[in-house]
């Protein structure tokens, strides 16, 4: 009986298999904490702390945030209840407006997600001439290894996958927590001594009148973005044992585990450098590590930023192919994309979104250059 629900008649008699339904809590928990938690949070407090240069305004517009991803979470998780189908937001967006905005909307996401896959890839490229020095200078290299790799995992099927985002996801976690205690355990130079939030107070002002709320929208607009990935669990809908009950748990217990990370990796900081030394540093947390380990802190950061993007390689491997996958089912592109193996993978699809994203890493080769052509593209999507 299993075997029947897992496969389908196609033209001339011919049986594919289907999705598989064989991921749980733990998966979503993984995919969206391994998206979400990347190079955002090592970039984004100095941002943050330049616009808004006050604890309490700093941490305050991380709770703000978090309570955006909270509320997007537990909304998008009821319509993953309603409609347990893979796919993300065009299953949605089809079956609300129909199919041209579907249409739109998935050819937007799908785009945008190999370009992530591509940008992501790119930086772990450039991170590894620092790890290892002969690769340095073949950032294109290393990023289409990475996303050719990464792929041929998929490729056996879904159960390898999610083990590989369960256990990047876990390492990813753990090394934060590590890292948050170092900060609170080492630490203690920071906005929290009186000297320290009396320097910072000198140096820096909190604007006032329509420049603050300049200040606080542009320090949402980072944050939110930092946020970005809560959604990633509905990406996987039909392949979740009993979604009326594991989707809305791994979505709002991923997006509390998160908003837990940045809070404490953010109080942490605070806790090691004054704001006046926060504010405007293009990788707070880098300089923050240097404090506590000295010159050693550098390596130490670009370890947890490749473990980090790795984590957010394979989730949105894992992802891209189900949005072909979905607008391929409902006749919105080539039907062989909906082809499933028998691991669980739309294979056809996987590939597909794999050479697009070895396309925009070749042709654009730094992550600049790639940042600035998928800018565009990330617009609609947000947009629409």
């Amino acid at each position: 009986m299993q075997a029947e629900e897992d496969v389908t008649l196609i033209e001339g008699g011919a049986r594919r298999s289907r999705l598989l339904r064989v991921l749980g809590v733990v998966f979503g928990l993984a995919v969206t904490i391994g998206i979400t938690i990347g190079m955002g949070i090592l970039r984004t407090p100095g941002e943050v702390a330049a616009h808004l240069p006050d604890a309490r305004f700093f941490i305050g517009v991380w709770v703000v945030g978090g309570v955006y991803a909270l509320l997007g979470a537990i909304s998008v998780a009821e319509l993953g209840t309603m409609i347990p189908r893979s796919g993300g937001f065009y299953v949605f967006t089809r079956r609300a407006l129909g199919e041209y905005p579907g249409f739109v909307v998935g050819w937007s996401d799908w785009l945008s997600t190999c370009g992530t896959i591509a940008a992501v890839a790119l930086v772990i490229g450039e991170y590894s001439g620092a790890l290892v020095p002969a690769l340095g200078g073949r950032a294109a290299l290393v990023g289409v290894s990475v996303a050719v790799a990464f792929a041929l995992l998929q490729w056996a099927g879904v159960r390898w996958g999610s083990r590989a985002q369960s256990l990047t996801s876990l390492v990813k976690t753990l090394a934060f927590v590590a890292l948050i205690a170092a900060f609170f355990v080492f630490g203690g130079q920071g906005s929290t001594g009186e000297d320290a939030a009396s320097a910072s107070a000198s140096a820096l002002q909190v604007p006032t009148g329509l420049a603050f709320w300049t200040a606080l929208v542009l320090a949402l607009q980072s944050i939110i973005y930092t946020y970005d990935g809560w959604y990633s669990t509905v990406y996987f809908g039909e392949e979740v044992r009993d979604p009326g009950r594991s989707v809305p748990r791994a979505m709002i217990g991923s997006v509390l585990l998160v908003i837990g990370i940045y809070l404490l990796l953010n109080v942490a900081l605070l806790y090691v450098l004054p704001l006046s030394k926060l504010a405007g540093d293009k990788l707070a947390i880098g300089r923050a590590a240097e404090e506590i380990f000295g010159a050693r802190g550098g390596l130490i950061i670009s370890v947890l930023a490749t473990v980090s993007m790795l984590a957010a390689v394979n989730g949105s491997t894992l992802a891209a192919p189900r949005v072909l996958y979905a607008m391929s089912r409902d006749a919105l592109f080539w039907r062989r994309a909906s082809d499933v193996n028998r691991g669980g993978t739309p294979t056809v699809a996987l590939a597909l979104s794999t050479a697009m994203a070895v396309v925009l890493i070749v042709f654009s080769g730094t992550f600049a250059r790639l940042l600035a052509a998928l800018a565009f593209i990330f617009v609609i999507n947000y947009a629409v």
